[in-house]
């Protein structure tokens, strides 16, 4: 992937996201007299605002790794892991939890100063107003993050100027969601089109719109219940669709090295359209038409440069063997799937022709020794199956790293789009036209062609509305699983609590093989207090505005 590098509030320091971004060679740092006084200094700024999402604290590691990895999706696959937000035993002087709030309150910050300073270079006015429409979108997802996990939090709009202007207190939810709103909603009249980008990384007019939606469904759900904003991500996912500028990929590459190895599915035996999306990940192909908004990461760190993230080192098939860790690409395997998700693929009759589960969740194991794939002889067993999205062995860049990928994060895809416009269409005026969302998606998975009716694929006609939403909520495990999605869908549909409690349950109980057992640690932890993360300790003692008392619920 592609790189820039920046100076942040005036101290020398190097940053990520893409070449095309740019177009410059990178720097350490950049002149004062020339930060806020042109547009090179302006762009630059703005890639700084851009920055906190690829920090270890985001979508960088921790994220898709430790904060959000326990659900009914996945575990943490280490059986000494008793304490920590893997398995939800933690408190509010809890290190990750503090990272990830003060990382996107960085993110704000940045936000808030190029806002400030928007009109401070004579420019070119249509570039300074799609830089602004980015650090609008930018500002709200930052506070969407933060409001979707921490609840009323500090509202802050303008620049942090001094110690004094810290003490903020926490604003009530439905403020801050407003505030998101709004800023998205200016951002979507701003910014360009994701085919005169060229490029998923930057934020384009339908990224807005397709996040909008996800924003109106989180709102529409619990806590807050706006069931108003039904109709609102119903209009957003539509501008999407109605744009022409996406499509589910329907593609692949009919290399022989692609195909698939072990299938569980007797001809799942080539590569298909859905691998193809994830291969292109680990192999720096964009695919703007599918994936709509990655987080950017590159390199190996060679180049003495920290431009990588962790997608695929921490979740991943496992490798350990130390001497093809810069062929094969080293990883720890730390993610697992549960046997729910194996099993979410088998229902309605038709599952076993899901090609899906076969890339999610692998089907070989690495000897460590020889590099050697090995097949997991038993084809039907739910337990032990790493994480298999981004796969390492399929990255073009050598030597590779031991700890850190190129590969980009997915924050958006289409058919994430389509999906939540199946949803929202079903909310507000019942299932008959959302069937034509989800099937596409469902008929890209099964290898079949996307537009024609398959009665091995599609969902079972005549559902009533609350069983097709059962059904969706099944789909977007099986599209979606691993690219962060599923616990803030738990939280909205009001099942987080009882459906981690049963799962745990369950692989707490699991007969074969035991030592797959301790999976269940997370579920059984889960109470009604884990729907919010706690405000960090290091919050409560630097803003006295927030007294420890004050903290969400049973924290």
């Amino acid at each position: 992937m592609k790189n820039i590098y920046i100076l942040l509030v005036l101290v020398a320091v190097v940053t990520s996201s893409c070449e095309d971004f740019l177009n410059t060679e990178p720097k350490n740092k950049i002149a004062l007299e020339q930060y806020y006084t042109d547009e090179e200094g302006l762009t630059q700024a703005l890639a700084g605002v851009y920055d906190p999402l690829g920090a270890e604290a985001l979508y960088g590691n921790n994220l898709f790794y430790k904060l959000e990895a326990c659900t009914d999706e996945g575990f943490y696959a280490r059986s000494a892991q008793k304490i920590g937000v893997e398995v939800y035993s933690f408190d509010f002087t809890n290190v990750d939890i503090a990272n990830m709030w003060s990382t996107l309150y960085t993110g704000v910050n940045r936000a808030n100063d190029l806002i400030a300073h928007i009109d401070v270079p004579q420019m070119d006015e249509d570039k300074r107003q799609q830089i602004l429409g980015e650090a609008l979108f930018l500002r709200g997802y930052y506070y969407f993050m933060l409001v979707s996990r921490f609840g009323d939090v500090p509202l802050k709009m303008k620049p942090t100027t001094s110690p004094n202007n810290v003490q903020i207190p926490r604003t009530p939810t439905a403020e801050v969601y407003a505030q998101i709103l709004k800023d998205m909603t200016e951002a979507e009249t701003k910014v360009s089109t994701i085919t005169d980008l060229g490029y998923p990384s930057r934020i384009s007019k339908t990224v807005v719109q397709g996040i909008l939606a996800r924003v109106c469904l989180q709102m529409a759900g619990y806590p807050l219940m706006d069931t108003a904003k039904y109709a609102d991500a119903l209009s957003w996912s539509k501008k999407v669709i109605d744009s022409g500028e996406h499509a589910l990929n329907t593609t692949y590459d009919t290399d022989p090295a692609l195909a698939s190895f072990n299938p569980t599915i007797a001809i799942n035996t080539s590569n298909n359209a859905y691998r193809q999306i994830f291969i292109n990940m680990a192999r720096d192909v964009y695919d703007i038409k599918e994936s709509m908004w990655e987080i950017e990461f590159k390199g190996n760190r060679a180049d003495g440069l920290q431009e990588t993230g962790r997608l695929g080192s921490q979740n991943g098939i496992t490798m350990t063997g130390v001497n093809f860790e810069s062929t094969l690409g080293y990883c720890y395997g730390f993610i697992r799937g549960t046997s729910r998700l194996f099993n979410v693929y088998n229902k309605y009759g038709t599952g076993t022709m899901d090609l899906r589960r076969d890339w999610t969740l692998t089907t070989y194991t690495f000897n460590g020794s020889t590099g050697a794939k090995v097949a997991i002889t038993n084809k039907t067993t739910p337990y032990g199956r790493d994480c298999a999205k981004w796969r390492r062995e399929y990255e073009v860049l050598q030597p590779k790293n031991k700890n850190h990928t190129p590969i980009n994060f997915p924050v958006l895809r289409y058919a994430d789009v389509l999906l939540m416009h199946a949803e929202a269409e079903n909310q507000v005026n019942g299932p008959t036209n959302a069937y034509q969302y989800v099937n596409q998606v469902r008929r890209r998975g099964f290898g079949l062609p996307i537009n024609t009716t398959s009665l091995v694929a599609d969902l079972p006609a005549g559902l009533s509305k609350a069983n097709f939403q059962l059904a969706l909520e099944d789909e977007r495990m099986r599209e979606l699983c691993f690219e962060g999605t599923r616990r803030l869908d738990l939280i909205r549909w009001n099942k987080f609590v009882s459906t981690m409690n049963a799962v745990g349950a369950e692989m707490s109980a699991a007969p074969t093989p035991a030592n797959q057992q301790y999976g269940g640690f997370g579920g059984v932890n889960v109470t009604q207090k884990h729907l919010l993360y706690p405000i960090p300790s290091s919050e409560i003692l630097s803003n006295k505005a927030i007294p420890a008392t004050d903290n969400n619920p049973d924290w």
